[in-house]
């Protein structure tokens, strides 16, 4: 399963890069991709070094303080040593919304960050096979990777942006070998097509991860009927406490163990995490 995981993802993001590369070149030839490629790196390189200290301030979390929550740290770092982490930093959120997060762009500069709700829901069971979940997102890169694919998708959807504007003034300059009677069809393959499905890969990506997480912390906490439980949970306490839909929620939504967001009548395609049903039923098959 781990490998199958693996290899999704590496598929997912060639994809994505594909696309990436084919609406640069439909936007402006090989004036346009190179624009796209520099655009993607730039974005890349700002999320690589930035994006943990973004996202720990959108949800104004605080760095936890070890004599008041020595018990977290002390499952953390058990945790961490059996993955062989470093340890991370610990955060805590103030909400009533069970949940939780890793972020960091590699295991050196890694965060995890549960809310004060998830620490009076869950036992001590249910709370190590969540951080273990966690540490498995750092242990496996995720945050990085999800941040790549984020960005790409981003791209995308920008370049999408410009060629709408392109079609309402007349068309975009396009290199002379690349001039033909499919502008149209090819602004409103830009405008319409790409995002989404650069949405969807997207979404892919981070499901795929999600899986693999489950599979990652229910290893290391030995303990993948707690996973379940938690995430049963979980979910009745996002439903009971939703965080609002605004950008930053929509946009950081992926990184949570559980969507923080009210579930909507969005199909599995469109949702940034698999549904609790089918984690659920994966841990209950699954053998440690």
């Amino acid at each position: 399963m781990n490998l199958k995981n693996q290899l999704k993802t590496v598929l997912l993001l060639g994809g994505l890069t594909g696309l990436l590369l084919l609406i640069g070149g439909l936007a402006g030839g090989r004036t346009g991709l190179t624009i796209a490629l520099i655009f993607a790196g730039g974005m890349n390189f700002v999320s690589y070094w930035w994006s943990d200290k973004i996202v720990l301030w959108m949800y104004r979390a605080k760095e936890a303080e070890k004599k008041t929550y020595a018990k977290l740290y002390s499952m953390v770092k058990e945790i961490a040593g059996k993955a062989h982490l470093p340890m991370p930093k610990v955060y805590i959120i103030d909400t009533p919304q069970s949940n939780a997060f890793a972020t960091g762009r590699n295991p050196e500069h890694a965060a995890v960050a549960v809310t004060t709700g998830i620490l009076q829901l869950l036992d001590e069971k249910e709370l190590r096979a969540v951080l273990s979940h966690e540490l498995g997102h750092v242990k496996n890169r995720d945050i990085l990777i999800s941040t790549v694919a984020a960005t790409i998708a981003g791209v995308i959807s920008y370049i999408a942006m410009m060629a709408r504007w392109a079609a309402i003034f007349g068309g975009m300059n396009r290199d002379n070998e690349n001039q033909g009677s499919g502008n149209v069809l090819e602004l409103l393959l830009l405008a319409i097509i790409a995002p989404i499905m650069a949405m969807i890969i997207q979404l892919a990506i981070t499901r795929s991860r999600e899986y693999l997480a489950d599979e990652t912390g229910a290893h290391l906490s030995k303990d993948p009927l707690a996973l379940a439980s938690a995430l049963q949970k979980i979910e009745k306490s996002v439903h009971n406490h939703p965080f609002a839909r605004m950008g930053k929620t929509e946009a950081t939504a992926h990184l949570f163990i559980s969507n923080p967001l009210k579930a909507s009548a969005f199909l599995e395609l469109f949702s940034t995490h698999p549904s609790t049903e089918n984690r659920v039923k994966r841990l209950k098959e699954m053998k440690v």
